[in-house]
């Protein structure tokens, strides 16, 4: 029996490296989108700084709310690092207002209603007509290359768990 789980642990742990490390060191796709604002963001507006781009299935849903507000708690420390964070989902400019407003994020929330982003970072599932980002995170360093993916995010521990691949990820190239 602990053969059998031993071995399904182990299918599961390699397919979540092999997921991360297809993205490893490619350039991060570009992307235009409005924000919760309206105001028009693309991927160059973050270059020069690490960029946290996390996607997340609907606004005001239980995992997505916690998700949001734990990066929201540890934003300062991520703006430390000279790390932005980037929210994307399906949902329109005015659902992204409301829940940036709600929760107070002082970070950019982008409205990929035409599914551009979620396309090319290749995180848009569904099930029958309903699609949806899936919830995946990428860590795109100072030059716009992708330097590591989740490909499998509890909302709980997301925003300590990539705040500590940040510092070890700097730490790495600074020395």
């Amino acid at each position: 029996m602990s053969r059998i789980i031993f071995l399904v642990l182990s299918l599961v742990l390699s397919f979540n490296v092999a997921a991360s490390s297809n993205w490893l060191g490619a350039l991060a796709p570009d992307f235009t989108l409005d924000d919760q604002n309206g105001d028009s963001k693309s991927l160059e507006d973050f270059k020069g700084q690490w960029l946290v781009l996390y996607f997340y299935p609907k606004d005001d849903t239980p995992g997505c709310t916690t998700e949001a507000k734990n990066f929201r708690d540890k934003y300062q420390e991520y703006q430390a690092l000279n790390a932005e964070i980037v929210g994307i989902s399906l949902d329109d400019v005015s659902s992204h207002k409301d829940f940036s407003s709600a929760y107070k994020l002082p970070f950019t929330i982008l409205a990929d209603v035409e599914q551009e982003a979620s396309t090319a970072y290749k995180v848009l599932a569904g099930f029958g007509p309903m699609e949806y980002a899936s919830r995946e995170t990428f860590i795109i360093d100072p030059s716009g290359n992708i330097v590591y993916h989740y490909g499998d995010v509890d909302p709980d521990t997301h925003a300590d768990e990539v705040l500590e691949k940040l510092k070890s990820l700097q730490k790495e190239l600074a020395g």
